[in-house]
């Protein structure tokens, strides 16, 4: 698990929220602060769809709301002439790309210890920080996969030029 702050607050929250940048991400949950609270569950509610529709793997195809889908609804609660007191998000990587990280750093879980990669954004008001995390099914002694985890997504805001210092 490793923090980060963001240096250029308007260019990183342009990136989260008008662009597809983390649309690699699914959101498990967000809180909204502004003149109310706003909480946002993630997990999709299988019930709200038809059978064809839950059927249909394109649909539903993860147990969480994919970042994409929700992005534009966070910016429409967080846009305005005020800044939002705070907000913070859980993503969750898609699954498909953490397993790749984790093929790519010749870590081999077949006992598919390995969850997810989470990511947390907070913003307090002022400073937007980021933190790395790793969802386990049980203790791992081997701390290869967070490792992994933190190489691959500073990459990834170094490639997307999100300037950014460790905390």
């Amino acid at each position: 698990m490793k923090a980060c702050r963001i240096s250029d607050l308007k260019n990183f929250m342009n990136k989260l929220l008008l662009t597809d940048s983390f649309d690699y991400f699914l959101l498990e949950e967000g809180t909204i602060v502004t003149a109310n609270t706003f909480q946002i569950d993630g997990h999709i509610q299988k019930d709200f769809y038809t059978k064809e529709e839950q059927e249909d793997g394109v649909l539903c195809p993860y147990g969480f709301s994919q970042w994409k889908d929700m992005r534009p609804f966070c910016f429409q609660l967080i846009k305005g002439k005020r800044t939002p007191l705070s907000f913070k998000f859980v993503l969750l990587l898609l699954p498909e790309h953490m397993e790749r990280i984790l093929t790519d750093g010749d870590f081999h879980d077949h006992g598919n210890l390995v969850k997810s990669f989470t990511l947390t954004v907070k913003y307090d008001g002022s400073h937007v920080t980021l933190i790395t995390g790793l969802s386990t099914a049980s203790f791992l002694m081997d701390k290869t996969p967070e490792q992994l985890w933190d190489q691959a997504f500073f990459k990834f805001l170094n490639n997307k030029q999100i300037v950014w210092e460790e905390i």
